[in-house]
């Protein structure tokens, strides 16, 4: 795993304006970085991440599995009690998923380590799937980068791919797409996949969810135009929706998700220490625990993770008893759960953190982000990959 710097494209501001990736700067501190790039061998990408993805994945079914039996597991994951009987009904349906993203450690040489999974609302999509692709066809047709440069980047072919398996699910060939207002990465992720669901010959529409409705029978979801929702993907948590006004609707509305039900108890970090439990010492697991747990006491370098953070918010990195670094946020008192800290891989000033992609269980591709601090935020540097040698 070798960091190479590189000349970025003349045009590539050009080009991403042409191609509406407007989130590339944020706070006129650069998000896409493209003066550098990461480069991996085929064994390192085939043994070290993708394996080790599409077994992370299946063994976080199994918990999945084992926390639909449990009230006790339900209730330490913070979902409402009122809520329990849909999150069954969905897991035992199998409601159908589109895409996930776990997050590594890996410096290229030990076993990549889970830091965790994010099962519901994954961003970074669009930078990896087309933007990262199309630098590297730029790159390699300009002489820049060797003819034989590849990139572990499947994620437009198996998303589409993916929307033609859901096409005869739908009811009028008509899928939803929501995110939040004001959130400009969201909007991109958004309507990037409806290109893909485009490719695969399915109409879309956009409805912010703030402009969401419920019918006046109470039997659907509607759009802005009050148009009923029968399909919706929605980037938007479920652990926000399981506690809101509207989801007294979840149970009589006629609707299906994207992501599904279900995935409120994967994109839970709850489920790390429920992974460790069930499959301890795995190579490519940290030792995790609820912070109640006695065991804690014996940890001396350690991360704190409330249950429901999102983009680093509210995560604190202990050592011998002194706190290392610490991000704020507005998450915490849902509860926490305390994972063995790992060193990020450091490049210069830089660490490097790994997403790792799947579009329906199947290892996609893989994102980078790069930040100064030890914790990954959402504001931590995108940088490209390619894959050159065995």
């Amino acid at each position: 795993m070798l960091q190479i710097p590189t000349q970025p494209r003349h045009d590539w501001k050009k080009t991403a304006q042409e191609f509406n990736f407007g989130f590339h700067t944020f706070d006129d501190e650069p998000y896409w970085t493209e003066d550098r790039y990461f480069q991996f061998t085929l064994t390192q990408i085939e043994r070290d991440i993708e394996q080790p993805t599409e077994e992370i994945h299946q063994m976080s079914l199994n918990a999945i599995a084992k926390v639909i039996e449990s009230d006790e597991l339900m209730a330490k994951f913070q979902i409402p009690e009122s809520m329990w009987g849909l999150v069954r009904e969905s897991w035992k349906r199998r409601d159908p998923s589109l895409y996930s993203r776990i997050d590594l450690a890996y410096d290229g040489k030990n076993p990549a380590k889970l830091l965790e999974l994010n099962s519901d609302t994954p961003t970074s999509l669009y930078e990896l799937a087309f933007f990262s692709w199309l630098w590297l066809e730029e790159k390699v047709n300009r002489g820049e980068l060797p003819q034989n440069a590849d990139q572990f980047n499947l994620l437009e072919d198996l998303l589409v791919r993916r929307f033609i398996e859901l096409k005869p699910t739908l009811a009028f060939n008509t899928m939803h797409f929501a995110c939040c207002k004001d959130t400009i990465e969201d909007r991109g992720t958004v309507q990037y996949l409806q290109d893909c669901a485009k490719e695969a010959g399915i109409h879309s529409e956009f409805v912010y969810v703030e402009d969401i409705g419920i019918s006046e029978d109470r039997k659907y979801f509607t759009d802005a135009n009050s148009k009923p929702i029968d399909t919706l993907f929605k980037l938007y948590p479920w652990e926000y929706m399981l506690r809101e006004e509207y989801s007294q609707h979840l149970e009589t509305a006629e609707i299906n998700w994207m992501e599904p039900l279900w995935k409120c108890i994967s994109s839970n970090k709850a489920i790390l220490p429920l992974l460790w439990e069930m499959y301890p010492g795995h190579p490519n697991l940290l030792e995790a625990y609820f912070e109640n747990d006695p065991r804690v006491a014996s940890m001396d370098h350690y991360v704190v993770k409330p249950i429901f953070s999102r983009e680093g918010a509210n995560i604190t990195i202990v050592k011998n008893g002194e706190v290392v670094e610490h991000v704020d946020g507005p998450y915490g008192s849902e509860g926490k759960i305390v994972q063995a800290y790992t060193p990020l891989p450091r490049y210069g000033d830089n660490h490097v953190l790994i997403g790792s992609w799947l579009v329906n269980g199947t290892a996609a591709g893989i994102g980078i982000r790069e930040d100064e601090g030890k914790i990954t935020k959402d504001s931590s540097r995108f940088i490209p990959h390619i894959i050159l040698g065995c």
